[in-house]
């Protein structure tokens, strides 16, 4: 698949199963959203004497970076779990068989905790492959070191943080859709993930970039335009006191909530379809489902997705070698 089949199929897949991949949605943004709803209102709720909310988040830019930090990092593991939870879908799509909500948690019920886990790891590895980088700055503020020192350390450190970060978090997300499909373990995930991104880590970060710009778009512009205006409308007064602190911040909740359960399943979607992607080109697995029967039951769906041994070359002068699905592509038999 192309960078442009990618992103038109994660469309295709909400467009063919709407109500299974939206359901999933609004359940997971719902839970995202509100918890960073109650961060914030944590950190703006007790500040908000007589003032409009956005006045007081403008006071406060410790606490603005600080939301924002949160609602990233919730997003990007509410993205990679959606992730998962897409991928039978989608791999079900495939073969154009229907999916529903019930057949979805079937697939996905006995990952669940490890699923956590897995978009847990990948998480905390990349924000740990940000801090590593970041360290010497924070020693520098917290031992009053000299300011060139902390200049230099900043200057440093924060970018090769940040590109640490990135390089990690595409290093391992295709881990979250290998959990579920091929059954692994969490550690043979995060190994299989490794092993799928050499040598096309750049084309995945390429991809995952464009479906990122293509989300923030939608998500924090196109669709919260209307829940803004209304926002200005009914809270955007000068006399609004600390009483209308709760329903401006439901509000804006309502407005992500209903933003991000459209725009989440895209870049979720995008996510299995680079894993379906790169075992299509490093394993032939597009081939391997052209040969084998229609699935009929959920262990034979998911015995599919498993990873064929690599076949040994056949002895010339020997028995030819038993076939085992893909064999034939790798071998390169006709």
């Amino acid at each position: 698949m192309s960078i442009s089949e990618m992103l038109d199929g994660a469309i295709a897949a909400i467009r063919y199963s709407p109500r299974t991949v939206l359901g999933m949605s609004v359940a997971i943004s719902t839970v995202v959203q509100v918890t960073g709803s109650v961060v914030a209102y944590y950190f703006i709720g007790r500040q908000a004497s007589g003032e409009v909310t956005p006045r007081v988040l403008l006071r406060s830019v410790g606490a603005q970076a600080t939301l924002a930090a949160v609602e990233l990092v919730l997003t990007a593991f509410g993205i990679l779990f959606l992730a998962g939870l897409l991928a039978p879908v989608l791999a079900r799509t495939m073969f154009g068989l229907d999916i529903s909500l019930g057949q979805a948690w079937s697939d996905v019920r006995a990952r669940f905790g490890r699923l956590l886990l897995t978009a847990a790891v990948v998480i905390v590895a990349s924000l740990a492959a940000l801090a590593l980088p970041i360290l010497p700055f924070g020693l520098a503020l917290a031992g009053n070191a000299h300011p060139a020192l902390g200049v230099l350390s900043a200057m440093f450190g924060i970018p090769a943080g940040l590109a640490l970060m990135v390089w990690m978090y595409v290093l391992l997300v295709q881990s979250v859709p290998t959990l579920v499909m091929e059954r692994q373990g969490i550690g043979g995930a995060l190994v299989r993930a490794r092993r799928l991104s050499k040598g096309r880590w750049w084309r995945t970060f390429g991809t995952l970039l464009l479906a990122m710009l293509v989300t923030v778009f939608m998500g924090f512009f196109a669709l919260r335009i209307p829940f803004l205006l209304a926002q200005l409308v009914f809270f955007g007064g000068s006399g609004s006191g600390s009483d209308q602190v709760l329903p401006a911040l439901a509000l804006d909740t309502v407005g992500r909530i209903v933003s991000w359960s459209v725009v989440l399943p895209f870049d979720a979607g995008v996510i299995a379809l680079l894993y379906m992607d790169r075992r299509m080109r490093r394993e032939g697995l597009d081939l391997d489902l052209a040969t084998r029967p229609a699935p009929e039951g959920d262990e034979d769906f998911f015995s599919l997705w498993r990873p064929t041994a690599p076949a040994r070359p056949a002895d010339p002068y020997g028995p030819p070698a038993a076939h085992a699905p893909g064999a034939a592509y790798r071998q390169g038999t006709p």
